[in-house]
């Protein structure tokens, strides 16, 4: 796929997610078969730039290019700021920002709260598009703040006429957060107003749901968020879906004990083990949430205190598991993505 001046192995994009897509988290899911993974959002705020977790949500070394950045803020001249510094530092996509609907985020005007605002959102547009003339700018948003103003179609013009390069559009309003289902029919009249490249994103969970989202939006590509979050391997199953019409056989519980570890080691050499083993449990717990017999473990794993005994904890369960199952298999017949949601 073309995207924004670079070729990509196909059309699926990782979801942006504080917290969740961290350098280890966006490497692992474009070994998985994912096109693009976007960072977590980095503050504009100059005077965060030297703190630890900004510094940790700007590395990327290493990292399969193209390496795109996501930014958040609501003030033009701090945006275009913020996409200079991350240029200088290896972004080679700029993401903006306008569809987190965390009220820490918009009660200072930023992420999906600026949909409010149509002028602000031009302004903050041509600032930052002026700022990086050399390096492509994306923008992710919603259908609107609340169902009574799903103001989608304009802000994609807005943002075609500023120069960005695509857009990202979630089919929730702010106001939805994440209850609901996501509807599709905004994005697919957005994808007839414009002639950028359109990526459609929202409860996208399995190989079906992924063709038919294309199918009824039009959509260039489709974003992955919460589905992935213990399940990098989604991504290739959508990848060889969407290429033969076939579904791949489900991962066998041996391999995904061998994704886990790995995840686990780039984790810990990532934050350092006193972090890492922190910032491991949540993996952990998306890796095994719903899973026959899994309640008892994570219970235990969430109180260990050192890596050598998350290790072995991990090792201890996925050895029993797969003596038992030779694939997946969800308490009372539950999907992951339904484990994920209870």
């Amino acid at each position: 796929m073309e995207f924004a001046g670079f070729t990509l192995r196909n059309n699926l994009f990782v979801a942006p997610m504080a917290g969740v897509t961290d350098r280890p988290f966006r490497q692992l899911c474009k070994k998985m078969g994912a096109g693009l993974a976007v960072s977590e959002m980095v503050t504009s705020n100059s005077l965060l730039y030297g703190s630890a977790k900004t510094l940790r949500r700007a590395n990327h070394v290493g990292e399969v290019a193209p390496i795109s950045v996501q930014i958040a803020g609501a003030d033009p001249a701090m945006m275009a700021e913020a996409a200079r510094h991350n240029v200088d530092n290896g972004a080679q996509i700029i993401d903006i920002n306008m569809g987190c609907p965390a009220k820490k985020v918009c009660n200072v005007m930023a992420g999906s709260a600026l949909m409010q605002d149509e002028q602000l959102v031009g302004r903050i547009l041509d600032a930052v598009v002026g700022a990086i003339p050399d390096t492509p700018v994306t923008l992710k948003f919603r259908t609107g703040w609340n169902l009574a103003n799903k103001n989608a179609p304009t802000i994609a013009r807005i943002a075609e006429s500023a120069g960005v390069r695509a857009v990202a559009i979630h089919g929730r309003t702010r106001c939805q957060q994440y209850t609901g289902e996501a509807e599709y029919d905004t994005i697919a009249y957005v994808k007839t107003l414009v002639n950028i490249p359109v990526i459609a994103n929202g409860d996208i969970t399995t190989p079906e749901k992924a063709r038919h989202v294309l199918d009824v939006t039009g959509a260039d590509g489709i974003m992955i968020g919460r589905a992935a979050q213990g399940r990098p391997w989604l991504f290739r199953e959508l990848e060889h879906y969407l290429k033969t019409g076939e579904k791949m056989a489900p991962a066998p519980v041996p391999e995904i004990h061998a994704i886990l570890l790995a995840h686990l080691e780039d984790l810990y050499e990532f934050y350092g083990l006193d972090t890492g083993v922190k910032v491991a449990r949540k993996h952990i717990s998306w890796y095994t949430k719903g899973l026959i017999g899994s309640a008892a473990f994570r219970k235990v794993m969430n109180t260990l205190p050192t890596v050598e005994l998350q290790r072995q904890a991990v090792d201890e369960f996925f050895l029993r598991y797969a003596e038992e199952h030779e694939h997946l298999q969800y308490e009372e017949n539950k999907t992951h993505e339904e484990a994920l949601a209870a």
